[in-house]
């Protein structure tokens, strides 16, 4: 296994009187996408707040890229490489595309500052994009909304990406075009994808977790899970192939 990138150890997370995260050990390697999965409610998506900073965890320790970020502050996280992708892919509606990435790009003061070679590549993933650059992103559909989420995320280099549910509610020919775009993606950023749709992410994952109750309870080869029926009934209760 490549070196972890980020790596959680001994995780719970409290949330008011709510015990969410009950000792969660999650390794992310460098590099590649992690696929973090799970019944609804199991603690995905909290897993993912409390490495951003959102919430803070109440034991254990996060590490990442050799430093303790357990209880540094969302920004200080963030600046030291990590970007999140919600669920509710949390976009500006009321401003275009450009204005989007541009609040996204940290080190650029006018948005006719931003890399046009970074742009050109992200256009090469959401090519729709470049297309509505000038139009309010609340205009757009669901899948181009997603694709303004991701494209934000991405617009400076990052170290770590944290996706939540990216083909939630998307039409399957948006799906199969985001599954080109995150094979593209994965060849140079590292990604922590929390997923529903597992067509999807056995077509994209490298190393897999399983989560149930707010802790892991299964983690290895995102391939060796897909082959084996048995153990995706016993972690899942279902079958990755007959739920696409």
């Amino acid at each position: 296994m490549s070196e972890a990138l980020l790596q959680l150890d001994g995780v719970h997370t409290h949330i008011g009187q709510y015990h969410i995260l009950q000792g969660v050990d999650l390794v992310v390697p460098r590099g590649g996408i992690t696929v973090l999965l799970g019944r609804n409610g199991a603690g995905k998506t909290t897993t993912l707040r409390t490495i951003m900073g959102l919430w803070h965890a109440s034991r254990g320790t996060v590490r990442f890229d050799d430093g303790d970020i357990t209880q540094s502050p969302t920004p200080d996280i963030a600046c030291a490489g990590i970007a999140y992708v919600p669920e509710t892919m949390g976009i500006f509606s009321d401003l275009t595309v450009r204005e989007n990435l541009y609040l996204a790009a940290r080190n650029v003061k006018k948005a006719g500052e931003m890399d046009e070679a970074r742009l050109e590549w992200i256009f090469g993933f959401f090519g729709a994009l470049k297309k509505f650059w000038n139009q309010p992103a609340g205009t757009l559909s669901g899948g181009q909304k997603q694709m303004v989420a991701i494209a934000r995320a991405i617009v400076e280099p990052r170290k770590l990406l944290l996706i939540d549910e990216p083909t939630k509610g998307l039409a399957p020919a948006i799906i199969q075009g985001m599954i080109a775009a995150f094979r593209e993606l994965k060849q140079t950023e590292t990604i922590l994808l929390v997923e529903q749709n597992f067509s999807f992410v056995c077509a994209l994952g490298d190393s897999v977790a399983v989560m149930d109750g707010g802790r892991i309870v299964h983690s290895g080869s995102m391939a060796a899970l897909a082959d084996d029926r048995d153990l995706q009934h016993r972690l899942l209760g279902l079958s990755l192939d007959t739920h696409q």
